[in-house]
């Protein structure tokens, strides 16, 4: 099978990490997938932000584990990177681009060997006091939302499901 294929069946989610980072050679191969994504009218609308400081992960995480209502868990599964995609709200399409992006970044890690996991709860996480405080740092205009976190790294054995099967109905004929 053809190993863009292989790789698109092969990836999983991973929900454990060992603590090392990746290289930084693995880091700009993911976000150069990244701006690869189709958007519309190939505005190239999203923003890409790479947080790599413990300190500042460790705050996203209790942030985002505060937006879902359980403090204690540990909703970046201990994963040492993280990578935010921000939308441009003043496009009709800047959601779809910033999940595109997304995905390519999720298939590109997985296809060097980095293990991954999309987590929710970035716009909520950003429409907090700190959440706002770190946009206006980071030179994010007002109309662009977080859409989603990717946490990466080396994923312990146990942190990676088998896959489910593909349901029945999935694709129509039409």
């Amino acid at each position: 099978m053809n190993q863009v294929l292989e790789c698109l069946k092969n990836r999983r989610s991973c929900r454990s990490y060992e603590s090392k980072k990746i290289s930084t050679d693995e880091m700009n191969q993911i976000l150069e997938a990244g701006t690869y994504a189709p958007t519309g009218m190939g505005k190239q609308s999203p923003i890409i932000v790479v947080v790599q400081e413990e300190e500042l992960i460790s705050e996203l995480e209790k942030i985002n584990a505060s937006v879902l209502g359980k403090e204690e868990v540990h909703t970046f599964y201990g994963a040492p990177n993280l990578i935010i995609v921000f939308a441009d709200s003043s496009v009709p399409f800047g959601l779809s681009d910033a999940n595109l992006v997304i995905g390519n970044m999720l298939n590109a890690a997985s296809a060097i060997g980095v293990d991954s996991c999309y987590i929710w709860r970035a716009k909520e996480s950003f429409e907090t006091d700190l959440g706002k405080e770190l946009k206006r740092k980071w030179n994010i205009p007002d109309n662009y939302f977080a859409t989603g976190n990717i946490v990466l790294g080396y994923g312990k054995k146990e942190g990676i499901r088998a896959p489910s099967p593909r349901k029945k109905d999935y694709i129509r004929y039409v």
